[in-house]
């Protein structure tokens, strides 16, 4: 890495008691300077378009000599005496460099959210005004072939950043563009070759064990002997969208980088790849590790990747296999978390967050392919309360489900829905006049929760998709 001279003055000028930003000329030059002072001016001038330029290049030849964003945030640190991170387009850090308290306080400012992602769509780009927090950071676009690419954001302790700080800043953000397109270009190709590995991997044409392993090494990942597959989809369906395919593309990007940020952190050699619409993970566990334990991890990514909101990122469900111990056995968990990622949508709504041990009879409900029959069946099996055009009929509904999971005892029923024994008594006489005889019927009992278990489900639509797909 070359290094970088600790020096601010460099990236600013104090000419005749007046601040001035390399390029800019005085806002005033009297009259009556004489061509001595005019000399001196014009040699000021010139040397700080000179320092300028030599930290300009040597920024640049930081990324030319093969550095990393991390390796320009330490030399821009450096030259400001600054905290610098560099963000993706939504506010994930990417690479950050100061002092590591002086990191740690600007990480607890109101910038972030409780995630760690910094609020873009809050923090103002270029120059600040205002109160001594919000004067002391300062962030500008990192602008590439495709658009927006980041954010440079810079943190100072003890004094507001000035015009001559940004400028500075919005010099390395043209360098920070070339790092990211070559970072970009070099993933472009490598995800290629693991997404093609992992779509083999999951539909079983992998080879033997020991080949996947030792192609899955010659890629940076580790397949290990326990593992689960996590499935995560976005909740809209590309396939029937107002959005423009350009736009559909850069969504799916950052989705696929956000979980591959998430995972990366906590293991860097666990398996993540993104294909159209989902992105599929395969989480290595230690021996034993509970179902509760892994779903707390899961549930963790998923919050990582969304942030508290914000950034224009779409809503996703996430399905969890079984654990399973053998690379053979990726195919049926791969299915595994597919269905679980769709039933859970289905149960839940939008985001939900779902382990395939936990679907019970929705796995069944789901591989019915014709919803109207499914939506015909609670019709038959609940008639009248089948619908939702009254507030009574909600209530018979969770009456009718409560003595059903209670096994038809009224005590405990009443007790759970806090309704005299009489009263429940009354409510009973009302629901097998609409229904029949459920009380004495166990094959109507069963008939009526299934139709209450279709009818929790909030869409009755198949998955989506069936294989993975770039």
């Amino acid at each position: 890495m070359v290094n970088v001279a600790n020096d601010r003055t460099g990236s600013g000028l104090d000419l005749l008691g007046t601040t001035m930003t390399p390029g800019e000329l005085p806002p005033q030059i009297p009259d009556t300077l004489a061509e001595p002072e005019l000399r001196a001016l014009a040699g000021q001038l010139i040397a700080a378009l000179r320092r300028e330029d030599e930290v300009h290049r040597s920024l640049l030849s930081i990324v030319v000599a093969g550095g990393s964003l991390a390796d320009l945030c330490e030399a821009l640190a450096a030259l400001m005496e600054t905290v610098v991170m560099i963000t993706t387009t939504d506010g994930r850090v990417i690479a950050q460099a100061g002092d590591s308290a002086a990191i740690e306080e600007a990480a607890a400012t109101s910038a972030f959210d409780p995630t760690g992602r910094f609020l873009v769509e809050h923090e103002m780009v270029g120059e600040r005004s205002g109160d001594a927090d919000w004067v002391r950071r300062a962030t500008v676009r990192i602008i590439g072939g495709s658009g927006v690419e980041g954010r440079i954001v810079a943190f100072a302790k003890d004094r507001a950043l000035s015009r001559n700080d940004i400028h500075l800043l919005e010099r390395s953000a043209t360098v920070a563009a070339l790092a990211i397109a070559r970072e970009q270009a070099v993933t472009a190709v490598e995800s290629k070759y693991r997404a093609e590995f992992l779509r083999d991997a999951l539909a079983g044409r992998a080879g033997s064990t020991a080949e996947a392993i030792a192609h899955a090494d010659s890629l940076g990942w580790t397949l290990t002997d326990r593992m689960v597959v996590v499935v995560a989809e976005t909740d809209e369906n590309d396939t029937f969208t107002h959005r423009d395919s350009e736009e559909v593309r850069a969504l799916q990007q950052r989705f696929a980088r956000a979980w591959i940020r998430a995972v990366g952190a906590r293991d860097r050699r666990a398996p993540v790849m993104g294909f159209s619409q989902e992105i599929v993970a395969l989480l290595p566990l230690p021996p034993e590790m509970a179902t509760e334990k892994i779903m707390a991890i899961v549930t963790d990514l998923a919050r990582i990747v969304r942030g508290d909101g914000g950034g224009g990122r779409r809503t996703f469900s996430t399905g969890v296999s079984r654990p399973i111990t053998a690379i053979e056995s990726l195919p049926m968990a791969y299915a595994e978390a597919l269905r679980a990622a769709a039933v859970g949508r289905q149960k839940h709504g939008a985001g939900a967050i779902a382990h395939f041990d936990e679907l019970g009879i929705y796995r069944l409900l789901s591989l019915v392919p014709d919803s109207e029959e499914l939506r015909q069946f609670v019709t038959d099996a609940l008639g009248e309360l089948a619908t939702h055009d009254s507030p009574e009929n909600a209530d018979l509904r969770l009456t009718l489900a409560v003595l059903i999971d209670t096994n038809l005892n009224v005590a405990e029923a009443s007790r759970l829905l806090f309704f005299h024994y009489n009263t429940l008594r009354y409510r009973i006489a009302k629901l097998e006049r609409i229904l029949g005889p459920f009380t004495t019927d166990p094959q109507l009992r069963l008939t009526l929760a299934l139709a209450l278990k279709v009818l929790e489900m909030r869409g009755l639509a198949q998955s989506r998709r069936s294989a993975p797909h770039t």
